[in-house]
């Protein structure tokens, strides 16, 4: 044995990790194989590295050192070229009169140490880190596939393929990419954003460079890449053209692929998109799983959700809508539900722009408009072959939405997806296409608005304790719980998220069920607000309030919510608490609705009021001493929940206003605080309407208000 195995064979009898029964076995296996007892024990993992590191760290008296965040000085990453550090595999963390540090995965015999300091012209001084880390560190100092493209600049070969491309070309496929290297170099890019959790990789040209960014949770993250990548960027499209079977010459036009590559034991399909731009090809691979394992329980839907999906998907008939912008998840959350009723006694087509994951024992359709095959024809043919459930990738024109709503009359479930803001837009925007209310009552279920949220990493947790009381509050009031329940998380951000503080997505939802009331509406032409409105108060939670309720669950985060579900989205869920908000966008008088949905809103008066405001600061939101209201004003129209006014200039959305209203000579002024909800500015009179809710005001005060609009209006 090696000296550097002995003191290990010995500190794990002493430490009792094993005993000598145990270990002769692997030492004699160790000295066979030639490779040393570490490797032998992490092959069958008896012990992990970082304990094998751990223990020669006390033995040898050689530091031990995490690299997961480590990032050494620029000066000496140019001063150590990456091929010995490569080569020699250590990663240098400082330098320090004459003496380099360098992190190893094992300890360097002397010989090595020795052609170290020949080479560099520097002392060494080592500390212990995993291999994995120190690679890592490599790519992030030196820059992803640095090392690949020395070889590739110096002439060397860095052959080798970490994926394996699973069609039966393979080696037609190497012969035409020509240098193995580049195979190897597409490869690292690949691999990196498939570890990296991406589900998308961009290579973009610009003027003198390339940008590399992967899609992490639905966001962008630049990766280190060395500035020499520039020079290959041709090489790199044409070997992905190659695996996505695309023309390598055509270059003035957009083409999109697919491919399917296997990485380890995992199959991934390739979604392959190349434009042109001034500086050349800019391309777009998105990684999805091959074969995914769809689950109901996995969307992030609450129990109760979680039922009611149970009991939509199970329908004889109907439609069933999912709705959401690009990117929200809608196609997944079909998929699941076509999961989940994926029996042999039934007959599930599917019609699609593209097919985003292959399904075992469903029938997919990709449509092609090129030749004419559009959703609204396919669909049409698919009812020749006898199905029993049908999805539609999305219906986008009037011809498809009537065929979809006539095939669910005729005994159907379809399945689709609509681009609209929440679950009653739907409904608003299939009548503006032009489909009859009496079509759209007669047949559809359910719409389901979604949108994706990032989820906090479990490892770096914790609970965000200076959080605002006002974001508390708010977050009470909407979900209907007391503000003592409403605890904020955060991540801090760690290795295990790319010091984001978030890992993975999950989703919230809103969902509106077509009953006999909602339906009643809908033949009505109700618009989408009151339809909400009406949803609300019989139990529908919006997709705000799905969020809130997974920010108390210490799933994601405040600000999560507010991106994807901004503060206007909650009207609907305010007035159902009797919030009296003043009227929607235009600042039109107030809708008619039948008044069991309308018995928590305040009777609003049309009728000026003096007043005076002053917008507050973030640092006068305290208890306030004294009164000081700056701008004089008028209302438009008044109830005891909030009002309208007019103003010179407009106020932000969402900004906090100190109030003194007068009511008249023979009634006291009210004072309060109130919050801004909509600013509309009017045109002829260079003015704005201001719509606000008041926030901080007594019960007395809302009572003299109630007693002012009712005496008022009875004049």
């Amino acid at each position: 044995m090696t000296k550097i195995d002995t003191v290990l064979y010995e500190a794990l009898i002493k430490r009792g990790h094993l005993n000598k029964e145990a270990l002769e076995p692997l030492v004699r296996e160790a000295q066979e194989s030639s490779s040393g007892l570490s490797v032998i024990l992490r092959k069958y993992n008896i012990i992990s590295e970082a304990q094998i590191l751990k223990i020669l760290s006390e033995e040898l008296s050689i530091p031990y050192q995490e690299l997961k965040s480590a990032a050494a000085d620029k000066a000496i990453i140019d001063k150590i070229s990456l091929k010995i550090a490569s080569y020699y595999k250590f990663f240098p963390l400082g330098l320090n009169n004459r003496v380099l540090t360098i992190a190893v995965s094992y300890p360097l015999d002397l010989k090595i140490q020795d052609e170290i300091r020949t080479q560099l012209g520097y002392d060494i001084a080592m500390v212990l880190s995993p291999a994995e880390d120190i690679v890592d560190a490599l790519k992030r100092n030196y820059g992803l596939a640095a090392e690949t493209l020395e070889r590739i600049i110096s002439g060397e070969e860095a052959g080798g393929s970490a994926i394996e491309i699973t069609t039966d070309a393979v080696e037609d496929i190497e012969k035409l990419a020509g240098d193995a290297s580049v195979i190897k170099l597409v490869n690292q890019i690949i691999l990196e954003g498939w570890k990296k959790r991406s589900t998308d990789i961009h290579i973009e040209p610009y003027r003198g460079g390339v940008h590399l960014r992967y899609r992490i949770d639905g966001l962008l993250y630049d990766a280190n890449v060395p500035p020499e990548i520039k020079n290959f960027l041709s090489a790199i499209i044409s070997r992905i053209k190659i695996m996505s079977n695309l023309n390598i010459v055509e270059r003035r036009l957009p083409q999109d692929g697919r491919a399917v590559v296997r990485i380890q034991e995992h199959m991934l399909d390739l979604r392959i998109s190349t434009i042109p731009t001034p500086f050349g090809e800019s391309l777009v691979i998105r990684l999805l799983p091959a074969n995914m394992l769809f689950s109901l329980e996995k969307l992030g839907l609450p129990k109760k959700d979680l039922q009611t999906f149970e009991m939509l998907i199970q329908k004889p008939h109907g439609v069933i809508f999912v709705t959401g912008p690009t990117g929200s998840g809608k196609t997944t959350t079909l998929y699941t539900c076509l999961s989940r009723i994926n029996t042999r006694d039934r007959k599930i087509i599917t019609i699609e722009d593209p097919i985003e994951y292959e399904m075992s024992g469903i029938t997919q359709i990709q449509v092609i408009p090129e030749i004419g095959l559009d959703f609204a024809r396919g669909l049409r043919s698919i009812l020749r072959h006898d199905p029993d459930v049908i999805m539609v990738g999305e219906v986008r024109d009037l011809e498809t939405a009537e065929i979809a709503i006539r095939v669910a009359l005729t005994g159907h479930l379809v399945f689709s997806t609509l681009h609209t803001n929440d679950a009653a837009s739907g409904i608003t925007r299939l009548i503006d296409i032009g489909l009859e209310p009496y079509l759209l009552s007669s047949s559809i279920e359910a719409f389901i608005a979604q949108r994706l949220i990032r989820v906090i990493c479990q490892n770096c947790k914790y609970e965000d304790k200076s959080a605002p009381d006002e974001l508390r509050s708010e977050i009470a009031r909407e979900s209907g719980v007391a503000v003592s329940e409403v605890k904020v998380y955060r991540g801090k951000g760690c290795p295990s998220c790319n010091s984001t503080g978030f890992f993975g997505r999950t989703a919230i939802y809103e969902i509106l069920l077509l009953d006999d009331e909602v339906r009643s509406l809908v033949v009505k032409k109700t618009p989408s607000h009151q339809i909400k409105k009406l949803a609300v108060s019989k139990g529908m939670r919006t997709l705000r309030q799905d969020g809130w309720q997974k920010v108390i669950s210490g799933i994601t985060t405040p600000e999560e919510i507010m991106k994807v579900a901004p503060a206007s989205e909650k009207l609907a869920g305010e007035m159902s608490v009797g919030a009296g908000l003043a009227p929607r966008a235009g600042l039109e008088p107030a809708p008619t609705i039948p008044d069991a949905f309308e018995r928590r809103v305040f009777i609003r008066l049309d009728e000026k009021v003096n007043l005076r405001y002053k917008v507050l600061s973030l640092e006068e939101l305290h208890p306030r001493q004294s009164f000081n209201p700056e701008q004089l004003s008028a209302s438009k129209n008044i109830s005891a929940g909030g009002l309208v006014f007019i103003a010179d200039e407009p106020l932000t959305v969402g900004s906090i206003i100190e109030l003194k209203i007068e009511l008249g000579p023979a009634a006291d002024s009210i004072e309060c605080l109130a919050k801004v909800i909509r600013t509309e500015e009017k045109e002829p009179e260079k003015s704005y309407d201001i719509a606000v809710c008041f926030l901080d005001i007594s019960g007395a005060q809302r009572q003299a208000l109630s007693k002012y609009v009712e005496g008022q209006g009875q004049v």
